[in-house]
């Protein structure tokens, strides 16, 4: 964990109660860990946050995260997205005294996230004033992952930036391009945290609500994405399957 002067950058860990799929995942145990745990403790490798805080809209998440030795934030029930709750953490932390200057949003439910991703995040804000987020994508080696709403691929700009994400194949390939890269877009991102303060009051967008994807808002009102291109193909839990097969790992 970083100990860095005035540019606060926190991790903000994002974890509700209440999944249509998972109830109570955050809490659900793995290999004698919460899930949220092990996330946490991921972010305690990292060389670039500051600190590493849960937000959470239920009293028994917030509770195990006290106990197991993390700071956590009581959040509205009511956000829609986990960018909303990061965002009313993100304020709530800067009332305590940590104003941070970016802000990292951190998936609850993936427990084998790289450390090293996060820090490459974050620098890729330090390092460029006129990025307003970075997130992360893996290239797709196998070709029916393209076909699969539930996969969301991104196109991106030569330079790195994102041009755009979606639940469809992208690009349509009518020629064959021997140097194009399929990406799969992985749900973490970083923020500015003074572009956070302005995204969470832009409505819906309309390519956001055709799609369901939130960060099709930013490319909509004309903010730089950077995308970083990983090979951590870690996996998220959505099921208790998902679960079961990373307990497996870990063990």
């Amino acid at each position: 964990m970083a100990t860095s002067g005035k540019h606060l950058t926190l991790g903000i860990i994002p974890a509700r109660w209440a999944s249509s799929r998972f109830p109570g995942k955050p809490l659900h145990p793995i290999a004698g860990k919460p899930l949220v745990q092990h996330v946490w403790e991921r972010c305690q490798q990292c060389t670039q946050l500051d600190d590493a805080v849960i937000a959470t809209d239920d009293d028994r998440i917030y509770q195990a995260a006290i106990a197991f030795g993390a700071k956590a934030v009581m959040t509205s029930t009511h956000h829609l997205t986990g960018t909303d709750r990061i965002a009313e953490a993100a304020d709530a932390l800067a009332q305590d005294g940590q104003d941070a200057s970016y802000i990292i949003n951190i998936q609850g439910d993936e427990p084998l996230i790289d450390p090293s991703l996060i820090d490459q995040l974050a620098l890729a804000l330090h390092a460029d004033s006129g990025v307003s987020m970075a997130t992360a994508a893996n290239a797709i080696t196998d070709e029916t992952l393209i076909f699969d709403p539930n996969v969301v691929k991104c196109a991106l700009a030569l330079n790195g930036d994102a041009l755009y994400f979606s639940r469809s194949p992208l690009p349509y390939r009518r020629s064959e391009s021997p140097e194009l890269k399929i990406f799969r877009h992985k749900g973490i991102y970083a923020y500015r945290r003074d572009f956070l303060k302005k995204f969470i009051t832009w409505p819906p967008s309309p390519l956001e609500v055709a799609e369901s994807l939130e960060q099709l808002r930013a490319l909509e009102n004309n903010a730089r994405i950077k995308v970083l291109i990983t090979e951590d193909e870690s996996p998220g839990v959505d099921t208790l399957e998902q679960a079961q097969y990373i307990e497996s790992l870990l063990r």
